[in-house]
């Protein structure tokens, strides 16, 4: 189930909740009870073998015009 930032414009207060993606946009209540609240815009880091791959050096890249392959 996905989780969901929020922080109160009351009392300044973020706190999370589990929540079904149909209920995203749902209205939430701060733990301290006020509900003047507002959802924040959430990142989401991904890792991998992509992730800590090196990247390439030299000259140029592949493809047209970067690998050699046009004279």
């Amino acid at each position: 189930m996905p989780r969901y930032d929020f922080r109160c414009r009351s009392c300044g207060a973020t706190f999370e909740l589990n929540r079904p993606m149909a209920q995203a946009n749902d209205p939430a209540t701060c733990p301290d009870g006020h509900p003047d609240t507002v959802k924040l815009l959430s990142t989401v880091a991904v890792t991998g073998a992509a992730a800590s791959a090196p990247a390439p050096s030299g000259g140029g890249g592949g493809g047209c015009c970067g690998g050699g392959c046009c004279g």
